[in-house]
């Protein structure tokens, strides 16, 4: 537990009522899945674990998130930020990656890193995607686009396409900063991911059968 408390990660109980051990999942991210400037009980780990559990779902959702994190710094920390034990990842990074002009292949050499090395734990990956902003040109977008509908092909992983689907840049849904998300569009944001997410804790539970 000491782990969980130093990340400031989440967790409910081991057991269901009914002796059934929750799948766990850890969503491993950056400010978009911390909660940046927003209780703990509205960041996107919490509010998806709350509507999963809603739809009778026996799960757990970490919150392994670190505000400014890159992909590079997430991989820097990966092995101690997800704890053996753990049933699957929910892969939100790259963001910052795009915001500070970072060069794609970068980013897609440490997507891909991360990702082999949680195969090689045998613990399967969502990956969540990112978009950049067309104000980087042409060329950027293309190249930072393509990298997590490639990693997905190449991994076979279950892609929601962009984290931010419906509420990027719309001020409903975002602080004043318009990059993160509000309690309004964290909701949107775990509306929109959660088929995704239900496949894959069904694919996880037909592998763990």
């Amino acid at each position: 537990m000491a782990l969980f408390a130093a990340l400031g990660l989440t967790a409910s109980p081991g057991w269901t009522a009914s002796g059934e051990r929750p799948v766990s999942l850890v969503a491993f991210g950056d400010s978009l899945t911390a909660g940046y400037r927003l209780p703990g009980t509205a960041a996107f780990p919490a509010v998806l674990e709350r509507v999963l559990r809603d739809k009778g779902r026996a799960v757990t959702v970490a919150n392994a998130g670190v505000s400014g994190d890159t992909s590079t710094g997430g991989l820097d920390r990966l092995d101690w930020s997800v704890p053996d034990g753990t049933d699957g990842v929910i892969l939100e990074l790259g963001a910052n990656d795009m915001l500070r002009g970072t060069d794609p292949a970068v980013t897609r050499k440490a997507l891909d890193t991360i990702i082999a090395r949680l195969k090689a734990r045998n613990i399967p990956v969502m990956l969540a995607g990112m978009k950049a902003s067309s104000n980087l040109g042409p060329d950027y977008v293309a190249r930072f686009d393509a990298i997590y509908p490639d990693l997905a092909r190449t991994h076979g992983l279950i892609l929601y396409p962009f984290f931010l689907d419906g509420i990027a840049g719309d001020k409903a849904y975002n602080l004043d900063d318009r990059l993160h998300p509000n309690v309004k569009g964290v909701e949107t944001i775990v509306a929109g991911i959660l088929p995704s997410v239900e496949t894959f804790l069904d694919r996880l539970q037909a592998v763990s059968r």
